[in-house]
């Protein structure tokens, strides 16, 4: 750790550059998946909205609990399954996984599809959890 940080002061400038890049990195992968929401956002579009929860996760994951009323299209094969989300096209579309790493680039993939209404959901399951709200098992 000693080693980072005097590389850090002897390098400030290569450190500056390498810090704004990875800031601009996030900024864009956050801005081409959706924006997010907090699980209590999360929760008022469901209610006042009918938002469709699609949840990303392995098909296991998913079993070990989830969101009430959520759609299982695991990540990996979200390109094949478009055609399960046609009739939630002019709905708004909640995406949900583990940490929240994963909908950024599925909700690029559902924007290019056409779908307009797409949000994540912030921190994933984990803040879904860390909010004490409920999931349900399958």
């Amino acid at each position: 750790m000693e080693q980072f940080l005097v590389f850090i002061m002897n390098h400030w400038i290569l450190s500056a550059v390498w810090l704004v890049f990875f800031i601009l990195v996030i900024l864009n992968e956050s801005a081409r998946g959706g924006a997010q929401l907090s699980p209590q956002q999360a929760t008022r579009l469901i209610n006042s909205e009918n938002a469709v929860v699609l949840d990303v996760r392995k098909k296991d994951e998913f079993k070990t609990g989830h969101l009430p009323n959520s759609l299982n299209i695991p990540a990996t094969n979200i390109s094949n399954r478009l055609g399960e989300l046609e009739p939630y096209r002019n709905k708004p579309i909640i995406l949900v996984c583990k940490t929240g790493t994963t909908t950024g680039t599925v909700g690029a993939t559902l924007k290019k599809a056409g779908f307009e209404n797409v949000t994540r959901l912030k921190g994933g399951i984990t803040e879904w959890l860390s909010n004490n709200l409920p999931l349900v098992k399958s």
